[in-house]
């Protein structure tokens, strides 16, 4: 292989991982969203199947923490303004999963080299805290507002109701809720076409 042919490799191989990585252009439309990327489909029925959790919650969960940003961190802190001092909490990833919780999942789990800023792994996390919500406090699945609440505030914290005193948490969890109806109404109409799978899309179109 010359150095033309091993840089063009290279150059295929850095655009691949961007669009496999990236958040999708249509971030709006679910239908869209498993068109641009199917391993993501893939993923949200290996999880809506493993923990009975219905496809749109979680997603309405994961745009409102990360913007389905692989690498989103929390805002940094700074000594006396100016000198970069850690972050405001260990969140990172699609999920924006805490270091103690995301060992607590990978523990439960037996996934102990699960990876935040691995779609599947993140996705899987999620339905896996909605599971939990569901038998610790009761929370039905389909309840994005209430799944939220507890996904932000912990099952300690929803129990004490501190969202209670935090209207724009509250206001946040209003907003997960819409969003998760809408995904649900856009996912009822292209649920069909999607699960026909990538060839039986190709001939149809044609």
């Amino acid at each position: 292989m010359n150095s033309r042919q091993t840089a063009g490799l290279v150059l295929l191989t850095t655009v691949l991982a961007g669009c496999s990585t990236s958040p999708p252009r249509s971030p709006n439309d679910i239908c869209e969203i498993f068109r641009e990327k199917s391993d993501w489909y893939d993923a949200a029925q290996v999880t809506q199947k493993r923990w009975g959790v219905p496809i749109q919650v979680p997603f309405a969960i994961m745009y409102q923490e990360s913007g389905y940003r692989y690498d989103a961190k929390t805002p940094r802190k700074y000594l006396l303004w100016i000198i970069p001092w850690g972050r405001v909490s260990t969140a990172s990833g699609y999920a924006q999963a805490k270091d103690e919780v995301w060992s607590d999942y990978q523990k439960s789990t037996g996934r102990g080299g699960a990876d935040r800023e691995d779609f599947d792994d993140a996705i899987d996390f999620v339905g896996w805290y909605m599971d939990k919500t569901a038998s610790i406090n009761g929370v039905y699945k389909y309840d994005a507002y209430g799944q939220y609440l507890n996904y932000h505030e912990g099952w300690g914290g929803y129990r004490q109701k501190t969202y209670a005193s935090k209207a724009w948490l509250v206001a946040t969890a209003g907003k997960v809720q819409g969003r998760s109806d809408l995904y649900a109404q856009q996912y009822a109409g292209c649920k069909n076409d999607l699960n026909r799978g990538f060839w039986s899309r190709f001939w149809h179109w044609l």
